[in-house]
């Protein structure tokens, strides 16, 4: 583990495992790489890149109106540079994804594989859908409403964690209540960043869709999403799955916004399975 400065900007890496590169981007905005740790199996097969977005979890210094999908990328491609890897494999998840397809946009000769896991191509889905999908699940009234606000940015920090527990459970299709008991009183520290979360939903996603450009991303991808999801669910990862020129779509029974934590057994192999033929040494 170490903060490294990236483009003049501190970016919390860890860099684990062997074998071909993968870059794991974090949801949120406002979450950190922790999210992702139940991916780390893979680090046996693959040498993972966790590491925060900047504004994000312990990658904090840079002002927060330099969170935009240009900075975003180019991050993560200075530190692919940094670590000298010609090329890499890319994971996104949720908001990761987003930064993910703009990646795979901007820098499409330094990625080899793209995996998007419960993430979209337009965030009208999470702007609009998702509160109305989890009235018509039969949500009460007040948790479609702080849904709604979190989602386009109208909370503040000082709401931000009441609205987010009124609608937490909707990320799930069974809470694990024992995993993330276990992972608070044994794993890393978690590090939220509530004002990131705000800007980001007010500014870098407000609006945001790539739609319309999803044909000219080539290389290989992987749509992979539980079925339970409120934020991205299956008509939009159908969608998503059948605009990009060479995706596969797997849909996880029995989970939501975070099947790598609900059905680690099911998402651990299916990573696997797309990323192993020919990944098995450095590039």
């Amino acid at each position: 583990m170490a903060i490294m400065s990236i483009r003049g900007v501190p970016l919390f890496v860890e860099v684990v495992g062997r074998g071909y590169p993968l870059a794991l981007m974090h949801g949120g905005p406002g979450q950190d790489y922790t999210s992702l740790l139940p991916l780390k199996p893979l680090a046996d097969q693959f040498t993972l890149v966790f590491y925060d977005h900047r504004c994000n979890g312990q990658s904090v210094g840079a002002d927060q109106s330099t969170m935009t999908m240009e900075n975003l990328t180019a991050d993560a491609d200075a530190l692919r540079q940094e670590l000298g890897f010609e090329k890499w494999a890319v994971l996104g998840h949720s908001f990761g994804g987003q930064v993910a397809l703009e990646y795979a946009l901007r820098y499409p000769q330094r990625l080899s594989h793209l995996v998007l896991m419960n993430s979209g191509a337009d965030n009208w889905w999470a702007e609009t859908h998702s509160s109305q999908l989890l009235a018509r699940r039969g949500y009460k009234p007040a948790a479609v409403e702080a849904t709604r606000r979190f989602f386009t940015g109208e909370v503040t920090p000082a709401n931000y964690y009441s609205a987010f527990f009124k609608f937490m459970l909707a990320y799930f299709y069974r809470f694990p209540l024992l995993t993330y008991a276990r992972a608070i009183a044994t794993g890393p520290k978690i590090f939220y960043r509530p004002e990131a979360t705000i800007f980001g939903y007010r500014h870098v996603v407000k609006g945001w869709t790539v739609m319309d450009r999803l044909a000219e991303i080539r290389v290989p991808t992987l749509v992979i999403a539980g079925r339970w999801d409120f934020l991205f669910p299956p008509e939009h990862q159908a969608i998503l799955a059948d605009r990009l020129p060479n995706a596969r779509l797997e849909l996880v029974e029995r989970a939501g916004h975070n099947p790598h934590i609900e059905r680690p057994a099911v998402v651990l192999p299916a990573i696997r399975g797309f990323l192993g033929a020919g990944k098995s040494a450095h590039p």
